[in-house]
């Protein structure tokens, strides 16, 4: 059985999401700049079948994002859905070919049939919480990692919950000043930091949550 673990990417005054999130801007304004490490880079290029971007330590880490994941859990925010019932008619925010290419289990309160999608994606929608989630994703993933792919709410209630064995975060020189904050409403989990890559434009730490 793999890890259950998350990667992330957060200011430096650690919100993962700016402020005034809304369905046109998922990630909030200036949300954006927490993820411009990762798009200029040749692994995470390859990884949404795009090509070029760069060639550094940035890239091997992108490289190594989604390599053992064998299933995802994610908030209905982050697949794409408002704070109302589904339009039935929309199919997130990840286009015909999402670059999970494994089973995604979205945690909301409004049924919906699984979504088959290009690529090996299947959204899965969770109406009976977290605990329930991650049994169906361990299942579907095999030997392979559960990733609690965000957003911030997802992540908050797994580690809460006791259920994160590892923390990937990618700390961006950036200061949002509001928005959604990662730490908030986690209680007091134990970390112990295991591994720190940094570049010029971003530092990434690795955490295992003690238990």
């Amino acid at each position: 059985m793999g890890q259950v673990t998350c990667q992330i990417s957060i200011s430096l005054d650690g919100y993962a999401a700016g402020p005034n999130q809304s369905v046109e801007d998922p990630i909030g304004e200036g949300g954006m700049r927490l993820h411009d490490w990762a798009v200029a880079t040749e692994g995470w290029r390859r990884e949404h079948g795009l090509e070029g971007g760069e060639r550094n330590v940035d890239s091997e880490v992108a490289s190594r994002l989604m390599a053992r994941n064998g299933a995802y859990i994610m908030g209905r925010r982050m697949f794409g859905g408002g704070d109302g019932e589904w339009d039935l008619g929309w199919t997130g925010w990840w286009g015909d070919d999402p670059p999970f290419h494994a089973p995604v289990f979205v945690l909301t309160h409004h049924p919906r049939e699984p979504l088959q999608m290009q690529g090996g994606t299947t959204f899965t929608f969770v109406t009976d919480g977290i605990e329930s989630a991650l049994e169906q994703a361990r299942a579907a993933a095999g030997e392979g990692d559960v990733a609690i792919a965000g957003g911030a709410s997802a992540v908050q209630q797994y580690l809460a919950a006791g259920l994160l064995d590892e923390m990937h975060l990618h700390v961006v020189p950036v200061v949002l000043g509001a928005g959604e904050r990662l730490l908030e409403n986690v209680g007091h989990p134990t970390l112990e930091q295991v591994e720190v890559v940094a570049s010029p434009v971003v530092t990434h730490l690795r955490y295992r949550v003690v238990r």
